[in-house]
């Protein structure tokens, strides 16, 4: 199958249970039909359990380095989460 943006050769990986299509080129993911249903749903799984969010808050810095200082020392810098291994191409 071909990228519908740059017509490279798209490229399959599976993660969590769930086949995703990305393109090696321009980065664009490409799902079938009921996948992003699934990635929502393990998502809701994960944060369901307690112990899931308070490791992924540690583990990912959520809530520091708050407010306008934060973006100058880090200003291009994303925060991750749990859906950052699925779309880790």
């Amino acid at each position: 199958m071909k990228c519908p943006s740059c017509n490279e050769t798209l490229l399959m990986s599976e993660k969590n249970g769930v086949e995703i299509d990305y393109c090696p080129k321009c980065r664009g993911i490409w799902l079938d039909r009921g996948e992003l249903e699934k990635i929502m749903e393990r998502s809701a799984d994960h944060y369901s359990k307690k112990e899931n969010y308070e490791a992924d808050y540690k583990r990912y810095g959520y809530g520091e380095n708050r407010g306008h200082d934060a973006y100058k020392k880090h200003p291009h810098k994303k925060k991750e989460s749990f859906l950052s291994d699925f779309f880790d191409f």
